[in-house]
């Protein structure tokens, strides 16, 4: 999640493009004002289509996610990937468990999701299934971790998408402060790692709080 709206690009940009993004619906919307009540970090909407569209596209139908929190993200893969589709999603909160799961089941998609309550660098390893599509979005220092273990697990022709990127700007430029620097360091490192990954096709792109995007090449 962006700590504010032109975190990443320029103001009237960062403005004009939030206007094209569709109005959310009720049950996201929702979503969306509990977690900034809550201070719960979900991602941004338009990195939220974004997944939901990549889903669509590829025609996933298995969707690995690397932390959940109130479960918006799993909702708009679900929406991409259709009544066939299955995420399977890992978090170690209870509270957060409850809450996504109260939101899956009054949008009609509990079935479809198999949680894993625990620490993806633990769960990934026990998972035996081939994904179509990998979401990372949990704890910043552990990105190449997730990736390293869920690659072997990911098909060929297969995406990747890692949000926060670029870290409010951090990334590029100047840490803000010193609880920052661990985080924004292990991003600048996984950057490169992703971008030159053997096994993928990869950049990184300035949507929400940067996104990098993959596809599987071997």
């Amino acid at each position: 999640m962006k700590a504010k709206l032109d975190a990443i690009i320029q103001h009237d940009q960062a403005e004009y493009l939030d206007k094209l993004l569709p109005a959310s619906d009720g049950l996201l919307a929702e979503m969306e004002s509990y977690a900034a009540e809550h201070r719960v970090p979900i991602a941004d909407r338009e990195v939220a289509l974004f997944i939901e569209i990549t889903a669509r596209a590829i025609k996933a139908q298995r969707a690995l996610e690397c932390g959940m929190a109130i479960g918006y993200s799993v909702i708009h893969l679900l929406r991409g990937m259709g009544s066939d589709g299955r995420v399977v999603t890992i978090d170690p909160s209870e509270e957060m468990i409850a809450a996504a799961e109260g939101y899956y089941s009054r949008a009609g998609l509990r079935d479809q999701v198999d949680i894993h309550k625990g620490y993806a660098l633990e769960v990934i390893p026990q998972l035996t299934e081939t994904f179509d599509l990998l979401f990372i979005d949990a704890v910043k220092e552990e990105y190449r971790g997730y990736l390293d273990l869920a690659l072997p697990k990911l098909r060929v022709g297969g995406v990747v998408i890692c949000d926060n990127l670029l870290w409010g700007g951090q990334v590029a430029g100047v840490i803000r402060s010193d609880d920052q620097k661990a985080s924004t360091e292990a991003l600048r490192e996984f950057n490169q790692y992703f971008v030159t990954n053997p096994q993928l096709r990869a950049q990184v792109v300035a949507v929400g709080d940067g996104l990098g995007y993959g596809v599987k090449i071997n």
